[in-house]
């Protein structure tokens, strides 16, 4: 509430202050005895006034416009096609173990015990031939393994250039309502330089995430693939003792 000077009564603001200052009033009233703090506006509702045009974090968010929004979906599908390459690799990597602890009897539900098969299908080969069809085999695991991942690293590189792109656009706006209408005003001025680089920081801020999700799926892709190439190589290397013996 402010103290309205002309008509000499209290009213309400045009938007309240932040949730804190809200509840602290709320104690005040409902307080029986003991010392409450709470927030007073000394200068009799000017500061309550200006607190009215400071932007909220809904507002910031949606001065950043198309390009906003464009980023935030992005976010998004990134974030959700991490989420799915880190529960997939997981699945995969489980089953590979249990392989591990099996060798002697493969299974398709995972990439070592298909390509356990490939071998078995040509133990009489050398070992030359043995070997390029093992990374025929591992070829073939790795697009399912690798999907995904470069959408992600992709969205990371371009969250950061849309948000300036963004920027761009605002200046460009900003300067335009200046030539039209004059800089008698500069908060006025200011404040759409701020919003014009909200996009920046959605950038920024949408790109961060994406880095730490790819790095996370990329890790454990190439575990995978570790592995793999280790148990082929240690295939190889027994067929090729074998052969000599």
């Amino acid at each position: 509430l402010i103290y309205d000077d002309a008509n000499d009564q209290v009213v309400p603001l045009g938007r309240q202050p932040d949730s804190h200052m809200v509840s602290s009033a709320q104690d005040l009233r409902d307080a029986n005895s003991g010392f409450i703090p709470v927030y007073i506006d000394p200068s009799r509702g000017s500061i309550l006034g200006l607190l009215k045009q400071k932007a909220t974090m809904m507002e910031r968010y949606h001065a950043g416009g198309v390009v906003g929004y464009i980023i935030t979906v992005m976010l998004a599908i990134g974030l959700l096609i991490g989420l799915y390459k880190v529960i997939t690799l997981t699945l995969i990597s489980g089953k590979m173990r249990a392989q591990l602890n099996n060798i002697d009897s493969p299974s398709d539900a995972n990439p070592l015990g298909r390509i356990l098969k490939v071998y078995q299908a040509n133990k009489t080969a050398d070992t030359e031939n043995l070997e390029l069809k093992l990374d025929e085999a591992i070829l073939r695991e790795l697009p399912s393994i690798d999907s995904g991942i470069n959408i992600i690293k992709i969205f990371a590189a371009i969250a950061p250039l849309l948000g300036l792109l963004g920027t761009v656009l605002g200046m460009i706006a900003t300067f335009q309502q200046i030539t039209l209408f004059g800089t008698g005003d500069p908060r006025i001025m200011a404040g759409s330089i701020s919003m014009a680089l909200v996009t920046t920081a959605q950038g920024i801020i949408a790109a961060l995430p994406l880095i730490l999700t790819h790095s996370i799926v990329a890790s454990r892709s190439k575990s995978i693939v570790h592995i793999l190439d280790e148990q082929t190589a240690g295939i190889i290397a027994t067929h090729a003792e074998s052969e000599k013996a």
